[in-house]
């Protein structure tokens, strides 16, 4: 009778599984259609979407043209301090504005001079000319156009990247690095694209070529391997090539932080500070690792300037994080979508239509159909972005209460408003525009929440501080 029932669930899997390819199949046949307007559609959904981001944008721009705080921070913010992040909000709208342009103008520009042909069919040539003829094929082809496509991109992006670094961020204090570490970040991570690209690309195209018509399900298989690789390796192999990890030292902190973990079982295994201070005044605190072996990593501008309740309350806030299993389901809905993107993928890898729209004709690349296929999917990019910043803000509200359970409502409301300050971060936000692009809720809507009432000015008790600015890497707390 067992038997009998395990073969039966196979055979509904087996049912259902050829149903889902059934389905994808006539999907597939459904949109290739010849002399299907392809190119016009992506092109089409391209400005949309700068159009509709641009419009966000602008809506957000009349907030930052407001004189005075919201009034839950009337007593927190002075006049100066307000001032400087309304101009400072300004000067990243004006910067956002120019690079979205600009970057529009580079993705139109490759569609309409057809630059994925002919770079195709350049490195095509390489491929013959430089490269032993056994080494040659789709995968090692893709490989030279995949590099090649991504320097031509990066040197493209050097100016606004430049830009943003060493005159925007450097302008309101922000900015530690000097030109040489920033160049020595490029070609570290360079490196690494080359490091890791290399088998990732290559294992990617393989599983594609050789599993069939359910390739996806591989795929999605292979890309859950990758992420828990990840997971294990940057820490120890990424990471310090880019900042140095030091243990806490024993004091205050240490055994706040620690108590706290004993208190919610959190499997801690090492607690770090890190020298983020040696390229920005930014400043976050996270947890990294697998399910029972956790590492805390505390910036070290986040140390110097809060106290110790306030920096054990952000933390209360990010294991709350965990507690709440928000990791396990964000990990979870990764995996969905990754899932159904792939699965779509195998709707259009084959789509002739799509590729000679684009000028491939006689060759159909796998990275190609990729590459248009995410352009394709745009629209729905944007849905799900909308809806993961939705669910984003109710996790954050969530975490936030937790640490209020724990007795740190006072000490978290603290920390947050004297980020903000240090910060010159936006203090008010139009909703359309942080429904779309916001993951954490506002500070006016986090004290709100939290029963935030004031005692003291802190942006006048930290006014030393608000000259030296701490930023919470874009709202990571």
């Amino acid at each position: 009778m067992r038997q009998l029932t395990l073969e039966g669930l196979l055979s509904r899997h087996n049912k259902s599984l050829n149903l889902s390819m059934d389905l994808l199949q006539n999907l597939a046949r459904f949109l290739d259609r010849p002399l299907f307007p392809w190119k016009r559609l992506i092109v089409g959904f391209s400005v949309g979407q700068y159009l509709f981001e641009g419009f966000l944008s602008l809506r957000q721009y009349q907030i930052l043209k407001q004189k005075r705080p919201p009034k839950v921070l009337e007593s927190e913010v002075s006049q100066e301090v307000f001032d400087k992040s309304q101009a400072y909000g300004r000067a990243k709208a004006k910067f956002g504005f120019v690079s979205s342009l600009y970057g529009q103008a580079q993705n139109l520009g490759f569609i309409y001079y057809d630059v994925l042909p002919k770079l195709w069919a350049l490195t095509g040539i390489w491929l013959t000319r430089y490269v032993p003829a056994q080494y040659t094929g789709e995968i090692m082809h893709t490989l030279i156009f995949f590099f090649t496509f991504n320097a031509i991109t990066t040197v493209l992006n050097l100016p606004t990247s430049y830009y943003s670094t060493f005159v925007l961020e450097e302008k309101f204090g922000f900015n530690k690095q000097t030109v040489k570490l920033w160049i020595t970040d490029m070609i570290k991570g360079q490196a690494l694209m080359v490091v890791f690209g290399v088998p990732l690309l290559s294992a990617f195209l393989a599983i594609v070529q050789k599993t069939g018509n359910g390739f996806f399900y591989y795929l999605w298989l292979f890309g859950v391997v990758v992420q828990v690789f990840m997971i294990t390796i940057y820490p120890i192999a990424i990471l310090p090539l880019f900042n140095k990890l030091s243990p806490l030292e024993e004091g205050p902190l240490k055994t706040g932080v620690e108590g706290l973990a004993k208190r919610l079982n959190f499997p801690l295994k090492e607690l770090y500070v890190i020298d983020g201070s040696k390229r920005s005044a930014h400043s976050n605190a996270y947890f990294y690792g697998l399910p029972w072996k956790k590492h805390i990593v505390i910036y070290d501008t986040l140390i110097e300037k809060s106290e110790t309740e306030e920096v054990v309350a952000v933390l209360s806030h990010e294991l709350g994080h965990w507690s709440l299993s928000h990791t396990t389901k964000l990990f979870g809905i990764s995996q969905f979508h990754m899932f159904y993107l792939f699965a779509l993928f195998s709707v259009f890898i084959n789509n002739r239509s799509l590729y000679e729209s684009f000028g491939f004709h006689k060759e159909f690349p796998i990275i190609i159909g990729f590459i248009l296929f995410s352009d394709a999917l745009a629209p729905m990019d944007t849905v799900v972005k909308l809806l993961m910043n939705i669910l984003s803000r109710r996790f954050e509200f969530q975490a936030d209460e937790f640490a209020v359970k724990l007795g740190y409502s006072k000490e978290l409301a603290k920390s947050l408003i004297k980020l903000q300050i240090q910060n010159l971060s936006t203090m008010d936000a139009d909703w359309l525009y942080a429904s779309y692009h916001f993951s954490h809720p506002i500070l006016p809507e986090r004290l709100g929440a939290l029963g935030w009432v004031s005692d003291e000015k802190t942006s006048d008790t930290r006014k030393m501080d608000a000259e030296k600015p701490l930023k919470a890497a874009d709202r990571e707390l």
